[in-house]
């Protein structure tokens, strides 16, 4: 974890061995072991902690940015609807010239041949 070679941890043994003597090194070790271990569980906890919320952001922002496309699909078909009523509508509304009435068509009487 921290890089320390074995001849390091042997110097960091007879080291202690020197300072608490042979009868408080074994308790010292074991509360050093429990202390070591504490640090590991805590550090592995607040890494997992830290990767949750990384990925629960990652969620959280996709998720928005799906809503935010869903609204923009939604509000391009409704102003696309709108344009198309109010051309139907624009349409209907154009006033249309009147135009006269055709004059009846009179066609002249018709005479029998060969008379």
């Amino acid at each position: 974890m921290f890089g320390i070679s074995f001849g390091e941890l042997l110097l960091i043994g007879l080291i202690a061995l020197l300072v608490l003597g042979p009868e408080r090194l074994p308790g010292a070790a074991r509360t050093a072991g429990l202390w070591v271990g504490r640090l590991k569980r805590s550090f592995n906890a607040i890494k997992q902690d830290v990767e949750r919320e990384i990925g629960a952001d990652e969620i959280r922002r996709q998720l928005h940015n799906e809503n935010v496309m869903a609204l923009q699909s939604k509000s391009k078909a409704a102003s696309s609807s709108i344009l198309d009523e109010s051309t139907q509508m624009t349409a209907l509304a154009t006033p249309v010239a009147p135009t006269a009435p055709a004059a009846p068509i009179i066609e002249p009487p018709q005479t029998p041949r060969g008379l």
